[in-house]
C-alpha cells in the first residue's frame, strides 16, 4: 500500500508540474521573450478555469453553463475568453512602464477574483463549481491518473514546441530586439504597440489552458483555488530560477519549486497540529531563500537564456574562426 501511495503522490507531482510548466512558459512568452511584466497571471488562469468548467460542466439551476460540452471545445473557449480578456487589458496597460504595468495586472486579477467570488449566478460564488468532468475519469484512480497525466505531458510537450517555433522565427527575433533595444526597434519601423500586444494575448491564452487543465484535474473550482501567492508570485519564482528567457528553463524551475514546495508540506504535515499550521509557513521562507542564492549567485537562472537565430551563427563563425587561429598558430609555431 505505502508503494502504491508513493506512486499516486508521484503520478499527482508530475501532474501539477505540467500543468504549472504550461503557465511558466505562458509567462515566458510575456517577461522572458517580450519583457513584459505581467503581475496578474491568477486572473487569466481563473477566466481560463472558470470558461472550461462552465461550459464542460451538468446543467446547474443555480448558475449559468451546464452546457455538457466535449472537453476540448471547453479547453479551446477558455485560450478564446482568456485572450478576449487580455485585448482590451492589454491596450490600455501595456504603454505604461514595467512597474506601473505589474500594479495595473495585480488591480485587475484581483477584480477578476472578486466577480468571481460575488457572481454567485455566473461562477456559483463562494461554492464555486462542482462535478467538472475529467478525461478517462471512470477509470479506476491510479489509471485515471496515469491518462490524465499523459494528457498534460502532451499538452506541455505542444504548448512547448509551438513556443519554441515562433520563438525560433523572426517574430521572437522582433520581440527580443524590443526587449533589448525598444528605441532602436521603433527606428527600424517596428511597430511596438501591436507587437507587445500580440505576445499579451498569446501568454493570456496559455494561461487560460493551464487553468483549464487544472480545474478538469480537480473536478472543481472555488475563489479560494486562485490564490495569488499559488497562481501568480509562485510561478514567477518558477521563471526566475529556471532562467527567463528559456523555455527548458522554465520547465526545469517550475520542477524544482514544486517538488521543494510538495516535499517541504509533506515535512510539515508530521509535526504536531499547533505547530504544524506554523510551520508552513517555512514552505515561503524556503523558496524565498532560493530565489535569493539563485539571484545572488546566478542572476540569470539555472539555464540561461540561449542565443537564437544569427546570434547562433555569430558564435559558431566565432568559434569556427577561433580553432582556425588557434591550427594556423600551432602550425607556425611547428615550422618554426
Amino acid at each position: 500500500m505505502e508503494l502504491a501511495g508513493l506512486a499516486n503522490y508521484a503520478v499527482y507531482m508530475v501532474i501539477f508540474i505540467g500543468i504549472y510548466s504550461i503557465l511558466a512558459l505562458a509567462l515566458n512568452i510575456q517577461w522572458g521573450f517580450t519583457g513584459l511584466f505581467n503581475a496578474g497571471v491568477s486572473g487569466f488562469f481563473a477566466v481560463g478555469a472558470y470558461t472550461s468548467a462552465v461550459i464542460t460542466s451538468p446543467e446547474a439551476m443555480s448558475r449559468i453553463g451546464g452546457f455538457d460540452l466535449p472537453l476540448p471545445l471547453g479547453w479551446a473557449a477558455a485560450m478564446v475568453a482568456s485572450a478576449l480578456v487580455a485585448w482590451p487589458i492589454g491596450k490600455v496597460c501595456l504603454r505604461f512602464r514595467s512597474d506601473y504595468l505589474a500594479i495595473a495586472t495585480i488591480g485587475i486579477a484581483e477584480i477578476i477574483r472578486l466577480v468571481i467570488k460575488s457572481e454567485g449566478w455566473m461562477t456559483g460564488g463562494a461554492r464555486g463549481i462542482n462535478q467538472v468532468p475529467r478525461p478517462a475519469g471512470d477509470l479506476p484512480y491510479l489509471q485515471s491518473q496515469l491518462a490524465y497525466m499523459a494528457i498534460v505531458l502532451l499538452v506541455l510537450f505542444v504548448v512547448y514546441r509551438l513556443i519554441e517555433t515562433q520563438i525560433k522565427a523572426p517574430w521572437g527575433r522582433m520581440m527580443r530586439g524590443i526587449r533589448d533595444n525598444e528605441a532602436a526597434a521603433a527606428a527600424m519601423g517596428k511597430d511596438i504597440e501591436k507587437r507587445r500586444l500580440e505576445a499579451f494575448i498569446f501568454g493570456s491564452a496559455i494561461m487560460g489552458l493551464g487553468g483549464a487543465l487544472f480545474v478538469h484535474f480537480n473536478r472543481s473550482i472555488t475563489p479560494e483555488a486562485i490564490d495569488p501567492m499559488i497562481t501568480t508570485f509562485l510561478i514567477w519564482i518558477m521563471l526566475i530560477l529556471g532562467g527567463a528567457g528559456n523555455n527548458r528553463g522554465a520547465i526545469l524551475g517550475t520542477a524544482v519549486v514544486w517538488i521543494i514546495w510538495s516535499v517541504s508540506e509533506i515535512l510539515t504535515d508530521q509535526l504536531p497540529h499547533e505547530y504544524a499550521i506554523k510551520a508552513k509557513y517555512l514552505r515561503v521562507f524556503i523558496i524565498g531563500l532560493l530565489l535569493q542564492l539563485v539571484l545572488r549567485f546566478r542572476p540569470e537562472g539555472i539555464l540561461p537564456e540561449p542565443a537564437y537565430g544569427p546570434a547562433v551563427n555569430n558564435k559558431r563563425m566565432q568559434r569556427g574562426e577561433n580553432a582556425e587561429a588557434a591550427s594556423l598558430s600551432k602550425t607556425g609555431g611547428a615550422s618554426a
